[in-house]
């Protein structure tokens, strides 16, 4: 089998392709309708299928003889522990817990928030959920009340799940408080609140609404799974939109086990038994699709990690965990590999461990830098797969399938469409554009199962950031281009494009160009505002640990690089040494408002972001620099 006749073959006949992998799951009713549309004229996969993903990802495996294989490996550095649970240890937490939240009344068409760390028991919340057919919508541990009492108003849960505490490295957040901070602020007013006492020292104050989570699985008996409809929603998953309001990306059942199920097999070329570790959170997508449902309902044992790529306790810990226990598949974002790179730029701590198992290393989450996937290939020699995706998608959108042919990485790229996305690129006019010609990364409907079926309750906002603009295709909000062998840049979101005096530039490609200097362990290109030519890119680096080049003579090295590379078009005068970048807590670098800082813009201060202490030093340089509205 080679690519382009696989693709091919999921681009000219959707139905039959997906008709045939939709047969490798256990369905309760077979779909006799493969592709339709649903009321609000919308494609739809599977539609009178019934299914069940908890059955699919526990039970089957069970019923199959494999009850005593590894599920689900908690490493968990924070806490110094690590514990194994077998598919059948799974399933009698997971039916118990789902026994419970059916005696406080939750039931099938219900939603319910879960709002846990990285614990097994938040594997269980969301499995319990699907068991009964109830919407969960997981909530990033930590996130503050306010954010959580928004989606806690638009999904309006039966019920919460959390827990005691999360830590942050060797920080004690006590999650309870924070629950009901944002219950006193919601409208809208859950039954229950069940609560998991992790014993780590948070106080847990209790209140009439509140369940002991381990009272309430002792005291309960195992639940049978329930069959839903293949377009049921299986989550609500919120993403953060321009107009700063969430937006609620919901998940059908049948779709999303389908294309689940395939991606492991055909992208992540995962064997069943194997162990696949994906280092992300279940607050987001990643940690849907590749911590719980992907791997388990490939029979992977799949690693919760409680942790961080440094700190927890130094650089080592991947590659310990890794080693220890005997990853074959790992998917991280690149961030984590700059943050290790940072502290052991010359790999030290990876020869210490014994890596001969692991047999290829997925990044995705943000553009992967050639310097990054460079330092990686050279002290780890395997497949370093940069691969693109999205929240909306639910599953890689551009790739090299490893389990249909290892195509040739081209740094920079990631990959080439994966099965079932007709990928294209548009100018402003919805025209499509040739080889190297950078425009609106589109993709034409239908979009393959398992990628968004709506905007939680809003369909009118669904239709106007996705359908609206380029009628017939997804519009995905970045920009790129694709070579003249087809392989597809991302080069980030439209509005991460800057205009210098006329000529419209990318700032992932200066980003490029910066992080391939010696000193540089990280790096953030933004367009600021500029009188003369309208906007002009400003760097701003992270060194590597050690590194003692003087400030001066970096800005003048990296001048002259992207002067080289791009030419005195890209006008990149300033180049500023900072100690760390503004992020998400799942490692984003915020762009946006380093932007707004430097235009004097007003912002509000991302919910998401990892230390709001940043601003201000952030400001601070800004100030020392006279750069944007600071000069």
């Amino acid at each position: 089998m080679n690519y382009l006749d696989f693709y091919k073959q999921s681009i000219d006949n959707p139905e039959k392709f997906w008709k045939e992998q939709a047969e490798k799951l256990e369905w309760y009713t077979k779909p006799e309708t493969i592709l339709s549309e649903n009321d609000k004229g919308y494609p739809t996969w599977f539609v009178d299928g019934e299914l069940n993903l908890c059955y699919l990802a526990v039970d089957k495996h069970i019923q199959d003889g494999y009850g005593e294989q590894t599920a689900i490996i908690y490493d968990s550095p924070v806490t110094q522990t690590v514990k194994k649970y077998t598919f059948n240890e799974v399933k009698e937490q997971v039916a118990k817990l789902a026994g419970g939240l059916t005696s406080l009344g939750v039931k099938k068409g219900h939603t319910a928030v879960i709002y846990m760390p990285m614990i097994p028991e938040a594997l269980f919340a969301m499995l319990a959920c699907a068991r009964l057919g109830v919407t969960h919508s997981v909530v990033f541990g930590g996130f503050a009340p306010h954010e959580l009492a928004i989606r806690i108003d638009d999904c309006k849960p039966k019920i919460i799940l959390t827990a005691s505490s999360g830590i942050e490295v060797d920080r004690l957040i006590a999650y309870k408080p924070l629950v009901d901070d944002a219950l006193q602020l919601a409208e809208h007013k859950p039954k229950k609140v069940v609560i998991l006492n992790r014993k780590l020292g948070a106080k847990v104050p209790f209140k009439k609404r509140d369940v002991d989570w381990e009272a309430l699985v002792y005291g309960s008996e195992e639940a049978p799974c329930v069959p839903v409809k293949a377009d049921h929603p299986s989550y609500v998953l919120y993403t953060s939109g321009t107009t700063g309001k969430p937006k609620g990306i919901v998940r059908d059942t049948g779709g999303y086990a389908t294309a689940l199920r395939f991606s492991m097999e055909y992208i992540y070329g995962v064997k069943q038994d194997e162990v696949f570790w994906a280092a992300s959170d279940v607050g987001w997508v990643v940690g849907h699709s590749y911590i719980v449902y992907g791997p388990l309902l490939n029979r992977n044992a799949t690693i919760v990690f409680e942790g961080k790529p440094i700190r927890t306790p130094d650089a080592s810990t991947f590659w310990r965990v890794i080693a220890e226990h005997n990853v074959s598949v790992m998917f991280t974002a690149p961030t984590a590999i700059r943050a290790i790179k940072k502290e052991d730029p010359n790999g030290e701590f990876i020869k210490q461990y014994d890596l001969s198992n692991l047999r290829t290393q997925f990044l995705a989450g943000e553009r992967c830098d050639v310097a990054t996937l460079e330092w990686y290939r050279e002290h780890i020699p395997i497949p370093t797969i940069d691969h693109w995706w999205q929240t909306e998608s639910g599953w890689p959108m551009i790739a090299n399938l490893m389990g249909v042919e290892y195509l040739p990485i081209k740094p920079g790229s990631a990959g080439k469409a994966v099965t079932g996305y007709d990928i294209r690129i548009f100018n402003e006019n919805g025209e499509e554009l040739g080889p190297n010609e950078e425009g609106y990364v589109v993709i034409k409907l239908p979009l393959p199962p398992g990628t968004l079926m709506d905007l939680w309750k809003d369909h009118i906002r669904f239709r106007a950031g996705y359908l609206d603009k380029f009628p017939g295709y997804y519009f995905s909000g970045d920009g790129g281009y694709k070579d003249d062998e087809g392989y597809i840049y991302i080069t980030g979101r439209v509005d991460d494009v800057i205009n210098v005096a006329g000529h419209r530039l990318s700032t992932a490609e200066m980003e490029e160009i910066v992080a391939s200097h010696h000193a540089v362990a990280e790096c953030a290109v933004v367009g600021i505002n500029d009188e003369l030519k309208g906007q002009i890119p400003l760097a701003l680096v992270v060194t590597k640990a050690g590194e003692t080049i003087e400030q001066f003579q970096l800005e003048y090295e990296i001048v002259q690089l992207v002067r080289e590379q791009i030419g005195a078009v890209a006008s990149l005068r300033k180049v500023i040494v900072v100690q760390r970048l503004p992020k998400t807590r799942s490692g984003k670098i915020l762009r946006k408002l380093l932007r707004n800082i430097a235009d004097g813009v007003e912002f509000q201060i991302p919910s998401t972001i990892d230390d709001p202490a940043i601003i201000d030093e952030v400001k601070d340089e800004f100030l020392q620099h006279k750069i944007g509205v600071f000069k």
